[in-house]
Formats: structure tokens, sequence, C-alpha cells
């Protein structure tokens, strides 16, 4: 799974179920705790058949999504634990990297878990944007790091990940929970573990943010503007938490409040490629163009190492009628890329260059 951010864009009531509003969150000592029937059949599948430490690496792995093994699912709602994931055969990112650090440490591996804060993902649900952090599983043998990704080719980023500690992993989890019971209209329950969140790891600035949006849901306006407030003094360039104040001030009508936030946000936005990727993506759609190969050369300027970015342009270019820059974005698309992609690259590039002659 990929840890939420959340921005508030026009909230509504919803009605919410008694079921909903009762959901318990488990102990944070049961979200990485591995039940004793899959301890069994690990130690059965995996241990007894490898000793090096390499060997239950990769023998885990195969584990993990063999049809023999857990066969394991990717559903991108499935935020479970370590026994859910095992019980349903289903998990998201998260649930994935708790289960491989779990599995990593019944093998005697030194397993931990990694973030990757500056990723591409981003989604709007009704009254709610979401934009997404990534996390994996980390595992070190000897000098060796290994990363073990079940999106790892679907998740744009442009830093490496970080090792992070369990307390902010397992708080992970209940952030992803809140966000997905927010979702569901279950707003006291959402509540309940985006403060189990806090309580885990009160440094972290996405939590704080995306609190504050649950709270501005519950009608409480002050404990909102708190929590946003709380998060831009962990990280005064939060962006989740300048875009959700600056929402609040600018509701409130209060534009002083706002204008200074505002300015922060622009800023920061101005140096996230991601960001110009999103609005010349935009742009495209709506057959601006021009401002559309604006953004995204402003994309590449500010990071050049992602194939989509180029192929964004080439596809731009093409549309305005300029083969040579479009072979040009479309040939480094393809020097970035790899496997199906580059090859898809590669037969595009044959074409338009046949068109050209």
């Amino acid at each position: 799974m990929w840890t939420k951010w959340l921005g508030t864009l026009l909230l509504a009531s919803s009605a919410l179920s008694a079921f909903a509003q009762s959901v318990a969150p488990p102990a944070p000592a049961d979200v990485l705790a591995v039940p004793e029937p899959l301890r069994q059949q690990f130690r059965e599948q995996v241990l007894e058949r490898a000793r090096a430490p390499s060997a239950r690496l990769e023998r885990m792995v195969d584990f993990l999504f063999s049809p023999q093994g857990l066969g394991m699912r990717y559903e991108p709602d499935a935020n479970h634990t370590v026994a859910e994931a095992y019980a349903t055969r289903q998990a998201n990112c998260m649930s994935f990297t708790l289960l491989t650090v779990a599995l990593a440490r019944e093998a005697g591996l030194d397993a931990y878990a990694q973030q990757v804060d500056e990723t591409l993902a981003w989604r709007q649900d009704h009254n709610t944007l979401y934009r997404t952090q990534h996390v994996n599983a980390g595992v070190r043998i000897r000098e060796r790091k290994f990363t073990v990704d079940v999106a790892w080719n679907e998740v744009i980023t442009r830093r490496p990940p970080e090792p992070i500690r369990d307390d902010r992993l397992v708080a992970h989890y209940y952030n992803n929970r809140a966000a997905q019971l927010l979702e569901q209209g279950a707003l006291a329950a959402a509540l309940r573990h985006a403060e189990i969140a806090l309580t885990l790891d009160p440094d972290y600035a996405t939590t704080w943010s995306n609190t504050g949006v649950m709270y501005l849901r519950d009608g409480d306006e002050a404990r909102a503007e708190q929590a946003y407030r709380h998060a831009l003094a962990l990280d005064h360039d939060n962006p989740g938490a300048l875009f959700n104040l600056v929402a609040f001030y600018q509701r409130a009508g209060d534009t002083d409040a706002a204008r200074p936030l505002q300015k922060r946000l622009d800023a920061v936005q101005a140096r996230d490629p991601f960001h110009h990727f999103l609005l010349a993506a935009g742009f495209e759609r709506d057959g601006d163009l021009e401002r559309a190969a604006g953004h995204y050369r402003k994309a590449i300027q500010l990071y050049d190492g992602e194939h989509r970015f180029h192929f964004g342009l080439a596809r731009v270019y093409f549309q305005q009628g300029d083969h040579r820059r479009a072979s040009r974005e479309l040939a480094r698309a393809r020097e970035l890329s790899q496997g199906d992609t580059r090859a898809l690259y590669q037969a595009k590039l044959d074409t338009l260059r046949r068109q050209g002659h």
C-alpha cells in the first residue's frame, strides 16, 4: 500500500453505518504478528529447505507468490495485518511490506521497511484528494542490500527509499486504515485509527495533516487547524498540510491567513516535477498542447530520469506535427526504460521514423 496524505476539497456529510462505526483497530503488537499456521508452513517450505541467507530470501519471495506457497494476490484496498493477509491471501503494498518484513525476520534475515516520500500517485474520490507515498521491504545480507517491492514498475520516484523504524511502519498501517475508513464514511473508526498512528509516531507530519482532515469532517475546526499547524511545525513545506490549511482559511474567508501559505505551497509545487507532470497531462487531455509541452519540459528539467515524462512530451510534439522532436523524446524514454516498456517505445519510435520517411 501507499501511505496517504489527504487534501480536503469539499466536505459533505455522509450516512454512517453502525457496523462501520464499530470497526475496532487491532493492537499495535498484532499488526506484524505471524500466526502459528503461517509460521509452520513457512518453516516447512522455506526454512527447512534453505540454510544460506540468500537462498532463504529467494525461496521466501517464491513462497509469497507461488500457488504452492501463499499465492498472494495484490489488491489495492487490502489494508491487512500479517494475519489478515495470510487468511485472505490478499494484500496491498503496505500489507506486502508487513508480510515480507515479518517472514524475513522469521528466516533470521535483517529486514526492515523502507519509505519513498516523493512518488507520483494521485487520485480523487468524491470530496477528497489523495496523494500517496510508497513503502516496501528492505533486506540486508552482509554488505548487500535487497529491496522486495510488489509495485516497483508502477511507482514513479526520484529518490531511493529510506529505512524506517517499525513504529513508523505500523503507524502507516493505521494511517492507511484511517483513510480507508474515512472513504467508507466510518469517521469515528477512522479517528480511532489515526490517533493510534499519532501515538506510535508523533513526529510524522503527514499523519497530523490527515488527522486534521478527519477532525474537520467531525466538525472540530479548532482541532483541525491545530493539527495542520502542528504538521507544518514538523515539516515546514509539507504539501498536504499546506494544501489543507490554505483550503481551511479560504473556506473561512480568511484571505490574509491563506495568502502566505499559498505562496509557500506554490513554491513547493514549482519545484515538484510530479506536480508539473500532472499539470501537463491535464493540459494535454484538454487539448492545450503549448501549456502541456511547457509543463512536461519543466518536469524533465527538474528530473530528467523518468521515462514517462519524456513519453508525454513526445506525444505532445507528435500531436503538434513536430516528428523530429517527438523522435528525440521517444528515444530518451526508451533509454530510461527497460523490458516490455522499452520494447513498446522502440516500436513506436520505429513507426514514427517510417512515417518521417
